[in-house]
């Protein structure tokens, strides 16, 4: 699943978690976003700044749901995985016992985990933190993998109803 489809499935109510964060946090990769995402569809940035929250976010998630910006979508989901939720990414890595660094970042990663340690791993996100979220991280991880993610991983989010966007 590409960047800018994960976007197209998840809810309205995840879509304003990453884009208020950004808001709040990443002032000037917001702005820089909306003018992006704006200048592509052929509107001043203005029109879009001037909308309520509500209509600005639906427009933004709209918009980033869109295969032209799938890069923008990608970047996006890196930077509020690591900025908001990198508790989420540590607890992962470890249950894996993969090292990386206190934000969650991996230098090099490895091949795919055998089944149960990452079943393991997941189970113990989903009783840690909101399904939705979960969810969310683990189809970017397999999204943003260079060499198309983990088949484990893969086989995961394809069986369990608990993985998929947008329940």
């Amino acid at each position: 699943m590409a960047p800018n489809e994960i976007f197209s499935q998840i809810t309205p109510a995840i879509a304003s978690q990453i884009f208020g964060f950004l808001f709040e946090k990443e002032k000037p990769l917001y702005k820089a976003t909306l003018d992006t995402l704006a200048k592509k569809r052929n509107l001043r940035p203005v029109f879009v700044e001037r909308k309520p929250r509500v209509e600005r976010f639906a427009w933004m998630k709209d918009s980033l749901s869109r295969p032209a910006n799938e890069g923008v979508a990608a970047h996006l989901l890196q930077v509020w995985l690591v900025g908001a939720q990198s508790g989420m990414l540590c607890d992962f890595l470890d249950g894996l016992g993969i090292a990386h660094d206190e934000s969650g970042t991996v230098e090099q990663l490895p091949g795919a985990p055998a089944k149960e340690p990452l079943a393991a791993a997941v189970e113990s996100l989903l009783g840690k933190y909101e399904p939705a979220l979960v969810a969310l991280y683990l189809h970017t991880f397999q999204a943003l993998h260079e060499e198309g993610g983990w088949a484990t991983l893969g086989e995961l989010l394809e069986s369990d109803p608990r993985l998929k966007l947008g329940a």
